[in-house]
This record gives structure tokens, sequence and C-alpha cells, in this order.
């Protein structure tokens, strides 16, 4: 194998793996991002639960209040209606108290559908804020996490980008110019296997001729159909070697 096409396979592997890092910065926020949003899903139902929580102990506050109204009003209806002088009082007093008694009774239902549905919402809201608490930690955790691995990875991606230079530096220009073309035309590899006798990227065979002059390593050559460098890299027969030795 030529020394031309050794050095772009190496320059191959460098922006391979500036690829997978390049990925790996770009997808780390995305998945904070994903877990912040489950986070303030969770916040937003738990005011909303809170919220409901409130109203429904504030409406409960309200109707025993106004039921405390009742019962007194009740209590001075009682006192007058011992001194009432007529049949006519009486019936007017005592009509007075049964509207405030019912008034009692629906005030105490709600209360009643009011408690039901308030105590098990009371209990989701403080399972809800220790699991938040933890959720939080957790989250902050990540968030650490992901800012620790982006720095390293962009550290590891500097000195990638840093080696690559160097190494595109020592590759003769029309070499790099073939590399380059292929790599930006496919959004990535400009370099592809053909040692059996097809480029392993595009999957179309190579003319025999070609094939034999790839062989021979003579000049660099790129794949007829998408222009990617070809190299040609046999196995290596070390059956004799250890037969030797043996």
């Amino acid at each position: 194998m030529s020394p031309d096409i050794e050095a772009v396979i190496r320059l191959q592997g460098m922006d391979d793996k500036a690829a997978v890092l390049q990925k790996e910065i770009a997808l780390l926020p995305k998945q904070v991002a994903e877990i912040e949003r489950q986070l303030d899903a969770h916040v937003r139902k738990l005011d909303a639960d809170r919220a409901a929580l409130v109203s429904s102990q504030k409406k409960r506050k309200s109707l025993e209040d106004d039921n405390k109204i009742w019962e007194a009003k009740i209590a001075k209806l009682k006192d007058q209606i011992a001194a009432a002088k007529n049949n006519e009082q009486y019936k007017a007093f005592q009509n007075e108290i049964d509207y405030a008694q019912k008034g009692i009774r629906q005030a105490e239902d709600i209360i009643i559908d009011l408690m039901s549905s308030g105590e098990p919402l009371e209990v989701a809201v403080k399972t809800a804020e220790v699991a938040l608490a933890e959720e939080k930690k957790t989250v902050s955790a990540l968030q650490e996490e992901a800012r620790k691995k982006t720095a390293e990875h962009q550290a590891a991606l500097q000195q990638i980008l840093e080696k690559r230079q160097k190494q595109a530096a020592s590759i003769p220009p029309a070499v790099i110019n073939l590399y380059e073309r292929a790599r930006k035309r496919w959004k990535g590899g400009g370099v592809s296997d053909a040692t059996n006798r097809r480029c392993e990227s595009c999957h179309i065979a190579l003319r025999p001729m070609v094939f034999q002059e790839l062989r021979s390593a003579e000049r660099v050559m790129t794949c007829e159909s998408c222009g990617r460098i070809l190299f040609y890299n046999p196995p290596v027969k070390v059956e004799p070697e250890l037969q030797t030795k043996a």
C-alpha cells in the first residue's frame, strides 16, 4: 500500500473519530433538554395539583364558615320562634329555620365530596413533592455529568482536529482534494476498501483491469461510481511463518 493511501486512511480514521465526538457533543444537550422537559412537566403537574388542593380547601373552609353563619341564624330564629305571637309568625320563623337547615345540609354534602376528593389529592401532592425533590437531584447530577462529558469531548475533538490538520498537510494536494471531494459528497467516508474486487461503500464491482492496477498500488485510484479513494489491503498470511518458527 502506498504511503499516500496509508496517510489518507489515517486521516479517514481521524475524521470518523471526530464525527463521533461531534455527534455526542450535539446529542448531549438534546438529552438534557428532554430530561428537563420531563422535570418541567412534573413540576407543572404538581403545581396544578397544589392549586386544585388549595382551591378545594378554600371552598371547604368557605362552606364551613357559611354553615357557622347558618347555625347562628338558626339559633337566633329558635329564640324568636319561642316569642311568636301568632301562628303566622311561628310558620314564618319555621320556614326560615327549614331553609337554613337545608342550606347546611347542601353545604355538608359538598364538604363531604370535597373531603373525598381532597384526601387522595393531598396524598398525591405529598408523594409528588418527595419524588420531585429526588428527580431534581437526579437532573442536576445529569446536567453536571453532561457538562463534564461535553468539555471532555470538546477537548478530545480539538486534539483530533489539530492532528488532522497536520496529517492533511502531509498528504499531496491532489490526493487530499480527491478525499475531501468524496467526503463532502457522501457526508462522511472518502476512502473505501476494495480488497474483494468491489467498492465496499457503494458495492459496485471493479473492472478487472482497474482491480489489477489497484493491487499494484502504483497510483491513487478512485471508485468509478462513487469517487471514493480505493485501497487494497489483503489479509496477511502468517501460517508459513508460524510453521517455520515451529
